[in-house]
């Protein structure tokens, strides 16, 4: 059954969703959709204050998604929180929030067909989460098939995921643009994400060795690649409860390694777990 608050329509089917999307188009209606696993932030409400100056209806897609979490990670101790995700999204002009079941999204259990990410769906996260990419293009393809938006929003700090999913757009043939927006961020420059929420006070402060790694990455730059790695990883030499998983640069048209004397635009991407919490962050650099 459909439930609201306020303006927001809570829809858990896919036949409905679609029939109330129709009905919207039929009047000339334009669509966002804002694809997220909830415990929404600042961060998300962020995308969807962007898709709201996009598109005339903003859909929420609120479901986590068990293809993306492999054995042994978090995905029973994922935070969901659903009435207050929903209540969240009351003011900022969300017509739909789309909350699926499993049974709902994939009715067969175990899918038959998914989308592979290919060589980059293997590196970095996908190296230290082997099938989390195969599994996040399998629901956003699916999730782009149901609501069939002309625009959806992601975040910048899943810097990879976006990669990967404009790629996948590209390469099916997607009728959809693809936005991104800027990492939103603590005061002292903590990425806001989900997880958070698992960290105390000591890890909280420890956590923004992610920040301080690429603040350092950026100001050797002009110095070069090894320089560029060097200060980075130094970054978390005197944390003893954050351990690095990977620190690295890549191209960002490819999503590869740079080569040792790259020069121009790069991404650095850092990763690392504090406590028990795992963490990712990204940010631009240009390399002298």
């Amino acid at each position: 059954m459909t439930g609201s608050t306020s303006s927001v329509r809570v829809v858990p089917t896919i036949a409905e969703l679609r029939e109330q999307l129709a009905e919207r188009r039929a009047a000339g209606a334009s669509v966002a959709l804002v694809p997220t696993m909830g415990a929404l932030h600042a961060g998300h409400l962020a995308l969807v204050a962007h898709a709201r100056e996009l598109a005339d209806v903003v859909v929420v897609s609120i479901f986590v998604n068990p293809l993306q979490f492999g054995p042994g990670e978090d995905l029973d101790r994922y935070p969901r929180t659903l009435d207050a995700d929903v209540e969240a999204l009351a003011g900022p002009g969300v017509e739909f929030v789309f909350a699926p079941t499993a049974a709902e999204m994939y009715p067969n259990g175990a899918v038959g067909t998914t989308l592979t990410a290919g060589r980059v769906g293997s590196l970095y996260e996908g190296a230290s989460r082997p099938g989390h990419f195969d599994g996040m293009l399998t629901v956003v393809g699916k999730l782009l098939n149901i609501v069939r938006p002309d625009v959806a929003v992601f975040g910048q700090k899943d810097a990879q995921q976006v990669f990967l999913v404009r790629r996948m757009v590209d390469d099916l043939d997607v009728p959809t643009s693809i936005e991104v927006v800027p990492t939103v961020r603590e005061a002292d420059g903590l990425a806001l994400s989900s997880r958070n929420r698992f960290l105390d006070p000591g890890h909280r402060a420890a956590a923004l060795t992610l920040i301080e790694a690429l603040r350092a990455a950026d100001a050797a730059a002009s110095d070069g690649l090894a320089e560029v790695l060097a200060e980075g990883a130094a970054a978390f030499g005197d944390h003893d409860d954050v351990t690095l998983d990977y620190l690295v640069v890549v191209d960002p048209e490819t999503f590869l390694p740079v080569a040792d004397d790259a020069r121009g635009p790069a991404v650095v991407l850092v990763a690392a777990r504090v406590g028990s919490t795992r963490l990712i962050d990204n940010a631009a650099i240009t390399l002298g």
